[in-house]
């Protein structure tokens, strides 16, 4: 399939080109068209080579199409809002096919591997917003049909379908597991160097039955570690340290790793070390590693002044998104041993130096065929090499070579300059058919110059125009991979069309084996500083070559690692055997080991009712004799046989709210092994509500409560924010006791969390050197009325300080009450001095006294207030303010008392509730005496000061009452 994204001013046009390596038949080619605000998508389809289009109006937008790999018919077709559509009728007829799916993370089925060729591997979101690896048919894919293929959840963007492999990622807390199925066997998680701690993951190739990724370690941010698996793709071992890697503007990364196509087991990487980048080349799969040889003449013939060990060639091998731009290297199967790029000679890769190098024989040799960088294409398997410089100007010429880059012929591909942007061969290798595109003006269309080279060759090739040529490494190797390997090349004076029946491949001949067909096996890895050691392999510190695996039953073998591995797909008979000293054992009854215990979705804070799966995992040991006690906590118990290995789910539910403890006892006759987890089971927190005095007093002890509703809930947390700190103290409690070292308003919050919810809650308290702080008692009529609750506190507070204010002509703004949790019902009064006179403190305690000096008792009577010489006071609207905060109609009104406490002036800068007898030096009358033989309180014991004026005036301190009838508050 070959994909154009074709821009145009009013319109994006893709054009998908289809056709068949098994069949003559004349190619599809299907257009999408849609105008660039995405309405009315079109899609033009042709079964006749573009000689005809059928037009298809389209209901939805489709972003790409992805067709059957060996069934074009059959297609599907994503949207950006995450659908999927399918058609088996090449685009005639859509249905939609499954919702929420991640883009680019769509697989059809791989012949030989997957049973179905209707099987869809896909990553999908499910309703809680996690992403699951799910499979289905393209005739019935609803939610209700598709399987999930793997337990539990997996990272976004992480699924891969490769070959034989299907690859997934799975990330809790800081460290990512990856999990590897292999023939669509059940998932294994992938097994890297102890303490790799990978932090990315690239699969490079997965063909011949082993894996080769990249894999960026935790301390590497600009390269990647080259590894290699086992058949199974479960065993990593380390073959090339350091890789190249750039991130690109749209965050996908690019890494320096090249597979060399028509030849197996051949690589180019670019390796960094100590900031500098050089390429390398792999005959045997990164066995072994050795920097591109020069070439010994640049492309006039003139020797270069480059020589081993201080001068290599070394070429760009990033990874283009358009296959068709230049810049990349450029391989072809159906053309083994040619390789052309662009790079440099020198100690290092250079950046801004793109000199064309081209090689024929598989890196051994190398020639300069151009200073500039090209567009470059392959046509007739390699029998023909088109060029066209790579340029900001408009060309209307091209170069080809029809002798593997020796010599470029120039041809005028038209008549008027073009700018070229890429370069395109029609379907098949050997098509001698191109397509130059590009445009005229940066305002143009775009336009396609078709170039046939057909003819320019007289004749098709016959076995006598070819030559063979026999596979070598740098040091002229003949066995690589086990074998001897020759192929068919087209002499240099044969001028003829390869054609479709064309092979590359010539002979093979296995040889003996040697050490170099040898790779160091999982935990092991040679000592290169070690040089009188060679290429021995060691076992890492972490690893014991002779533990048995996990997998390991009692009454089964396993062998003990020499510490190598055959190179995967190595085909050597005979001579060295560096397994042939493998140690047999008898897998012996191991205890259980790792035993691991959580629940599916990783939640351990549930609501009561919910269903809970409970997962139990077992690292090492024997499972098939090994019973398994598990205890839920709340008097549940049970027994399980072989748990590990049927994956038999242990669900429960919780109906009440606490925390249980479940454990689980895996045991067998050689021992056991326990795993325990606690679940709390809590309702969500409704709402938090912060107490906290509104008046503090400098470097004074203030305490915080926090009252969460609902009052049952537990294992709540409390995170407490003080002013502007971002860093907040903690406390399992719901109280704190903090200081304020400054005066000022300091904002408080609260956050209470308990697992499952989050509530919060702030309040401001003003700070001030100095004020005065007078306990306030209700009559338990009040009590009866209190639903101690905040809102209700608050809006008696109100209440108080507004009567209070009109009563005293104290200004409202200097009054604050509180009224304090619980019953009985009580009450601060914090009285602030004046803002003109905050720093005068005897001024303003004496301002008070002087504006009372006579009143001892006020009646209140018929809605007036009155002194003790019957003096009318104002109105003051106090019954259908306390009516509205519940206390009711008053029979009668209560008594308000000011009283003077002889030879005493008490200054409050801190709350106190110590309660204190009061005496008067005032005449009384029977109700008066009743209420001073009552219960007094006075803020009187904290840190109090005998304060005296100049006059010798009396101290003053406030004690106010309310009383109906014999009741006081």
């Amino acid at each position: 399939v070959l994909i154009i994204i074709l821009p145009h001013y009013t319109s994006l046009i893709r054009i998908y080109i289809l056709t068949s390596d098994l069949s003559p038949l004349p190619c599809q080619v299907i257009l999408v068209s849609s105008s660039i605000n995405e309405r009315d998508q079109l899609l033009f389809i042709s079964t006749d080579e573009g000689s005809s289009f059928q037009r298809q109006p389209l209901s939805f937008t489709a972003e790409t199409l992805l067709f059957h790999p060996k069934e074009e018919d059959k297609v599907l077709a994503y949207c950006k809002e995450g659908k999927l559509y399918v058609s088996m009728d090449l685009g005639r007829k859509w249905t939609l096919m499954q919702e929420r799916v991640t883009k680019g993370r769509i697989f059809w089925s791989v012949a030989g591997v997957d049973v179905d060729p209707d099987l869809v591997h896909m990553e999908m979101q499910d309703t809680s917003g996690g992403y699951l690896y799910v499979t289905c048919l393209i005739q019935n894919c609803s939610d209700k049909t598709v399987t999930a293929q793997f337990l539990g959840k997996i990272d976004h963007n992480s699924l891969s379908v490769q070959d034989d492999y299907i690859f997934v990622k799975v990330t809790t807390g800081n460290r990512t597991k990856h999990y590897v199925s292999y023939q669509r066997n059940e998932f294994v998680q992938m097994s890297f160097p102890k303490y790799a701690l990978p932090k990315d993951v690239h699969i490079v190739s997965t063909d011949e039955s082993q894996v080769f990724l990249a894999l960026q370690e935790w301390y590497q941010t600009d390269s990647y570690n080259l590894y290699q698996s086992d058949p199974q793709g479960v065993y990593y071992s380390v073959v090339l340290e350091n890789v190249r890697s750039a991130k690109q503007p749209e965050e996908s990364v690019v890494i320096d790793i090249l597979e060399v196509r028509g030849i197996k087991g051949v690589f180019l990487a670019n390796q960094k070390v100590d900031g500098k980048v050089r390429t390398l080349i792999t005959y045997n799969k990164g066995r072994d590693w050795e920097p591109l040889a020069p070439p010994t003449t640049d492309m006039n013939g003139k020797p270069v002044n480059c020589k081993s060990p201080d001068c290599h060639l070394h070429l760009h091998l990033r990874w283009a998104d358009n296959p068709y731009v230049s810049g990349t290297v450029h391989t072809k199967d159906s053309a083994p041993g040619l390789i052309m790029g662009a790079g440099n000679l020198g100690s290092q890769l250079v950046e801004y130096k793109e000199e064309m190098y081209i090689t024929a024989d598989c890196g051994k040799t190398w020639r300069q065929v151009f200073e500039e960088e090209h567009h470059i294409l392959y046509l007739d398997h390699g029998g023909v090499i088109v060029a066209i410089k790579d340029t900001s100007i408009p060309l209307k010429i091209l170069k080809f070579s029809i002798d593997e880059g020796r010599t470029w012929t120039i041809h005028n591909f038209t008549s008027t300059s073009v700018f070229v942007d890429g370069l395109l061969s029609e379907p098949g290798d050997e098509t001698l058919v191109m397509t130059v595109f590009g445009h005229i003006s940066y305002r143009s269309d775009w336009e396609l110059v078709k170039v046939d080279f057909r003819q320019s060759f007289p004749r098709q090739c016959t076995e006598g125009d070819y030559d063979s040529w026999k596979l070598t490494d740098l040091q002229g190797e003949k066995c690589i991979m086990g074998q001897e390997r020759s192929f068919r090349k087209r002499k240099d004076t044969a001028f003829c069309i390869k054609g479709r029946s064309y092979t590359s491949a010539l002979t093979t001949k296995p040889c003996q084996c040697s050490e170099k067909d040898f790779n160091c096996d999982y935990g092991f890895e040679r000592a290169q500083s070690l040089k009188t050691e060679g290429d021995r392999c060691f076992a890492d510190f972490w690893h014991d070559p002779d533990s048995p695996p996990d997998d390991c039953h009692q009454g089964h073998n396993f062998e003990s690692s020499t510490g190598y591995r055959k190179v995967v797909s190595n085909l050597c008979e005979g001579g060295v055997n560096k397994q042939q000293s493998a140690k047999q054992h008898t897998c012996p009854l191991l205890p259980p080991r790792g035993l691991q215990l959580g629940i599916k979705g990783q939640m351990l804070a549930v609501a009561p009712g919910d269903d809970i799966t409970f997962i139990v995992h077992q690292e090492q040991g024997d499972t098939s004799s090994t019973k398994y006690q598990v205890d839920l906590g709340d008097g549940m118990r049970a027994i399980y046989q072989n748990l590990t290995v049927t994956d038999e789910p242990i669900q429960h539910r919780y109906e009440q709210q606490g925390v249980y403890r479940v454990t689980v006892k895996a045991e067998n006759v050689a021992g056991y092994d326990q795993a325990t987890i606690y679940i709390q089971v809590t309702a969500p927190l409704q709402e938090v509500h912060l107490e906290v005095v509104p008046i503090a007093g400098i470097n004074q002890e203030v305490n915080l409560t926090a009252v969460v509703l609902p009052f049952e809930a537990n294992l709540t947390v409390f995170y407490w924010w003080i002013g502007d700190n971002l860093q907040p103290k903690m406390s399992l409690g719901n109280s704190l006791i903090t200081r304020f070292p400054e005066e000022g308003e300091v904002s408080v919050t609260v956050q209470a969390s308990n697992g499952r919810s989050m509530v919060q809650d702030t309040k401001n308290v003003h700070v001030y050197d100095r004020f005065q702080v007078i306990p306030l008692a209700f009559s338990s009529n009040l009590d009866r009325l209190n639903p101690n609750i905040p809102e209700w506190r608050e809006d008696v507070g109100q209440v108080v300080t507004k009567i209070l204010s009109k009563i005293t002509g104290i200004p409202q703004v200097s009054l604050v009450t509180m009224v304090k949790r619980g019953l009985p019902t009580t009450a601060d009064l914090y009285v602030l001095p004046p803002e003109s006179q905050r720093d005068k403190r005897s001024v303003f305690v004496d301002k008070v006294i002087r504006s009372y000096p006579d009143w001892g008792q006020f009646n209140f009577k018929s809605s007036q207030f009155k002194n003790k010489n019957q003096t009318p006071i104002p109105n003051v609207p106090h019954r259908k303010a306390l009516k509205r905060i519940g206390i009711g109609i008053l029979d009668a009104y209560p008594p308000l008392f000011f009283r003077k406490l002889p030879g005493r002036n008490v200054y409050a800068q801190m709350h106190n509730e110590k309660e204190q007898e009061m005496t008067s030096p005032v005449n009384h009358s029977e109700d008066t005496q009743h209420i001073i033989q009552g219960e007094e309180f006075i803020d009187d014991d904290l840190d109090s000061q005998t304060l005296g004026n100049a006059e010798g005036s009396p101290a003053f301190c406030s004690l106010i009452r309310i009383r109906t009838n014999t009741h006081y508050y």
